[in-house]
């Protein structure tokens, strides 16, 4: 199975602009999410898609490779489709890897890729147990699944919400997705999702128009970078592991 990975990086974030550049010890976040790239050994090959002149530069001096895409990427999924539209690289699975998410690991890619079924489904991606105080935080996206491990919903509120106070398990979304070709060819037909512009989470217009989501269960833990308060949370990890 050919699996490449792509990284799609878009400057002006809204939250936290250029986020991409900001320093992580002493590399920034995207030389580190190159460099926790580089260790895993399912990869064919590992790109970026950039939207600006700054990152590519950046991405030139680590020795990266990257692709030019539009500014107007609504999603990183669509800066993924972009770039397997322009490059008309083969593969059977595309990794959607994003800039922000430094702390992806290579056990992480593991778990994303087992079992996959190419005759069955073409989208996959991961769930872990969230904490107390991740269930009530809206920048922590929670999903629900089947039996099977097919996603039922995803929300930035509590799912499922615990009525009379039974426990169990909720869990939270970590923001690594694969899709097979077909999947993204789909994805970039779609009509307007109404749920994902309410929640603004892109996988909710994949499930609103029909497509299956496979969620994977990981045990390992990563910090996607959202705010200034997540890069000093990154920031301490890594001086406790350098």
């Amino acid at each position: 199975m050919k699996v490449i990975a792509v990284i799609p990086a878009r400057l002006a974030s809204t939250r936290f602009p250029k986020k991409i550049l900001a320093k992580i010890g002493d590399k920034t976040m995207l030389e580190r999410v190159y460099l926790a790239a580089l260790k895993c050994p399912e990869f064919f090959d590992i790109y970026f898609a950039v939207d600006s002149e700054e990152a590519a530069k950046e991405i030139e001096k680590f020795g990266g490779r990257y692709v030019m895409t539009s500014v107007s990427c609504p999603t990183g999924t669509h800066r993924l489709i972009e770039f397997v539209e322009k490059t008309q690289i083969k593969a059977d699975v595309f990794v959607n890897w994003q800039a922000d998410e430094p702390l992806i690991s290579s056990e992480m890619i593991k778990d994303l890729l087992e079992g996959i079924d190419l005759k069955s489904e073409s989208i996959w991606t991961l769930k872990k147990e969230a904490k107390k105080e991740e269930v009530v935080n809206p920048n922590v996206v929670k999903v629900v699944t089947d039996r099977f491990g097919k996603a039922l919903y995803f929300s930035r509120s509590q799912i499922p919400f615990d009525r009379d106070g039974v426990g169990g398990a909720i869990y939270k979304h970590i923001g690594l997705y694969a899709y097979s070709l077909d999947a993204l060819l789909k994805i970039k037909a779609l009509p307007p999702s109404p749920l994902s512009e309410l929640e603004k989470l892109e996988q909710l217009a994949f499930l609103e128009n029909g497509l299956s989501i496979h969620v994977h269960e990981t045990l390992h833990e990563s910090i996607g970078v959202d705010t200034v308060n997540d890069l000093h949370r990154v920031n301490s990890f890594f001086q406790k592991t350098l």
